[in-house]
C-alpha cells in the first residue's frame, strides 16, 4: 500500500508541531537505531528523524534504509527532517483519511 496524496497532506499537518526524537548523526543507520525507531513507531505512530550535519550519507538514503527497515512510509523529507509513519497495531491513535 501506498500514501495518497491526501494521506500524505494530512500526516504532514499532524507532524507538524512533532519535534525529532531521533538523530542520525556520521554513524549513519544501524540495526541498534532502527529497533529503537520501530519502538517509538508502534507508541506514536509519527515521528520525525533529523540529520545531523556531519552525517555522511544522503539524507533520501537514510530516508529510504528507515523505511525498509521499519516498514514505515516516508512522508516527508523537508530539509535535514525526515517524517515517518507507520500504523501502530496496539496503540492505533491516527486514522487517515
Amino acid at each position: 500500500m501506498k500514501l495518497t496524496g491526501k494521506q500524505k497532506r494530512f500526516l504532514r499537518a499532524q507532524a507538524h508541531h512533532l519535534n525529532p526524537i531521533f538523530q542520525v548523526g556520521k554513524d549513519g543507520v544501524n540495526d541498534n537505531m532502527i529497533k529503537q525507531i520501530n519502538e517509538a513507531l508502534e507508541k506514536r505512530e509519527l515521528i520525525k528523524v533529523s540529520i545531523l550535519q556531519n552525517c555522511m550519507e544522503e539524507k533520501d538514503d537514510v530516508a529510504e534504509a528507515l523505511a525498509e527497515g521499519t516498514d514505515a512510509y516516508i512522508v516527508q523529507i523537508i530539509g535535514n527532517t525526515i517524517v515517518l509513519y507507520k500504523e501502530s497495531e496496539e496503540n492505533k491513535q491516527i486514522t487517515l483519511p
